[in-house]
């Protein structure tokens, strides 16, 4: 039933290609730029760029659903090389998880987006810890979750469960 095959990028096309799936972030078309960065990995598959626009484009379709997607860009992020890079972009995915949930303001989306942004901020002092000198990425990210967690009171812990059953009035 596939009888329209993809047709390949060339080599020497990539840095266009990266160019093209930033144009498209930024024009708020994350489906056609996650389309370009498949085209760039099907070449590159270690395509450092490629990998990280992947990320990112898949995180900006979070508030569109996440089936599929956060694994996938939990997976890209976790398989690039550099250790920082690494720390963080899964800081990232974990933050724009928090933030999907927040938006969608289902029931726990406060307790369950504060978990997630607990868990981005784990990860960006990890990246601030192995970063390059003068890369305040990290930094910059970790401050953005302080200020969300700050603002928007609903996102708080889950209460503690102290197993007693409760108190009701006689």
């Amino acid at each position: 039933m596939d009888s329209f095959p993809l047709k390949p990028l060339t080599v020497a096309g990539l840095p266009g290609a990266i160019d093209k799936a930033r144009q498209y972030r930024l024009l708020n078309e994350p489906g056609t730029a996650e389309s370009i960065c498949r085209d760039i990995l099907l070449v590159e598959p270690s395509h450092r760029d490629g990998q990280i626009l992947l990320v990112l484009t898949l995180t900006d379709m979070f508030i569109r659903g996440m089936a599929g997607r956060y694994e996938e860009a939990l997976s890209v992020a976790q398989s690039l090389r550099d250790p920082y890079e690494r720390a963080y972009y899964t800081g990232i995915v974990y933050e724009r998880r928090a933030k999907a949930h927040h938006r969608s303001h289902a029931p726990q989306s406060g307790v369950i987006a504060y978990d997630w942004l607990r868990r981005a901020m784990v990860a960006f002092e990890e990246a601030e810890r192995l970063r390059p000198p003068g890369d305040d990425q990290a930094i910059l990210r970790w401050n953005s979750c302080v200020r969300r967690l700050r603002t928007y009171p609903e996102l708080r812990p889950a209460a503690e469960d102290s197993g007693a059953p409760p108190l009701q009035g006689d």
